[in-house]
């Protein structure tokens, strides 16, 4: 498996050297790649994809190729690789990396009905360049122990002076808390998403942290009161301590209130892919039962399809009424919403 690393700008010439010349080996190689065999560039944690992968290759004796590195490093590299790229498929997390890879002409526009059956129209581009795969939903959690849960309501009211020092958050840089403010704008305007966004910045009990597993701890430690994560981080820290004193919140759920902000992972086919056919196959196969089951119970997620139940665990959180936007919103109004997040001063 070949890797490569994007840690900072001044290492961007390297990633493209390094993407070019992994073209050009892979292009030499060229007679040696099966027929049918498949090249996936994904961001997902081999855990994740391989599982799905082998089933696939098990089933239809088609062989898959994946290289896994950072979305960022993905993108630089089907840039630099260019109408020579080996990559089928692009598989990566959050709609706002799937929006930019397609802004950027990277995806190619499919149209099948496997797809459009079991991909709600919400979760997939609607020019057919990316399907959600699973579906992710980014809610309040709060202590039991110092919350009482009827005191909760929505993300907005986060920004209300009676949480005033007891709200923790992730910082602003990550992709999916610009995803969650990229929806407000949508539903709310720039400006009441902006004085939410500062509210939240105002009620901070503490620095921002770098992940959602830190969000939790911190609430667990008594450092605040509530804070925002993505579900299957709390289903992960609590599937190891259950008798940890936090729970989830499902925000937004109230008369007229836009729902829990919902993401996904997802994949597209590749502009240039040079086996596209088959990678068509697969992308449909992952969005059907089977599938569904290996990649959204691996990581605690939603099943995009429907017709598929989440895992008992995931299930027991109990029900909630999901935002209906596309979730393309989250990529259309990214810059909106990072340079809004600066403003307010949320880093």
């Amino acid at each position: 498996m070949v890797r490569t690393r994007v840690k900072s700008a001044d290492m961007r010439g390297v990633a493209v050297c390094v993407a070019v010349i992994m073209a050009l080996m892979l292009s030499a190689c060229g007679d040696q790649r099966r027929a049918d065999e498949i090249i996936v560039y994904t961001s997902r944690a081999d855990h994740l994809v391989k599982p799905v992968f082998d089933a696939y290759t098990a089933e239809t004796g088609t062989a898959i190729r994946f290289i896994t590195d950072n979305e960022a490093a993905l993108i630089t590299r089907l840039e630099a690789e260019g109408a020579g790229s080996p990559a089928d498929m692009l598989i990566t997390v959050d709609a706002g990396n799937l929006w930019l890879a397609a802004d950027r002409g990277l995806l190619q526009s499919v149209s099948d009905a496997r797809l459009e059956s079991a991909v709600p129209a919400n979760l997939r581009d609607p020019d057919g360049q990316w399907f959600g795969l699973t579906v992710r939903a980014r809610t309040l959690v709060y202590s039991t122990e110092r919350v009482d849960p009827e005191t909760l309501s929505t993300y907005e009211a986060l920004a209300d002076d009676a949480w005033q020092d007891r709200v923790c958050l992730r910082t602003s840089k990550k992709v999916y808390n610009q995803s969650l403010v990229a929806t407000m704008i949508e539903r709310l305007g720039e400006a009441e998403a902006e004085r939410v966004v500062r509210g939240w910045i105002d009620n901070l009990a503490t620095d921002v942290f770098a992940n959602d597993n830190a969000v939790m701890q911190a609430i667990v430690a008594g450092q605040c009161d509530v804070g925002i994560v993505n579900t299957y981080y709390f289903g992960r820290m609590l599937r190891d301590r259950p008798d940890l004193p936090i729970r989830l919140f499902w925000a937004n759920q109230g008369d007229g209130e836009s729902g829990v902000h919902v993401n996904v992972s997802g994949a597209g086919l590749t502009r240039n892919a040079p086996n596209a056919e088959a990678a068509l196959d697969l992308l449909a196969w992952m969005a059907q039962p089977q599938a569904q089951r290996i990649l959204a119970d691996g990581n605690l997620e939603y099943p995009v399809n429907p017709d598929v139940m989440p895992d008992e665990q995931v299930a027991a959180w109990g029900d909630f009424r999901p935002d209906d936007l596309n979730v393309e919103i989250a990529g259309r109004r990214q810059v909106e919403a990072v340079k809004l997040m600066d403003r307010a001063g949320y880093r």
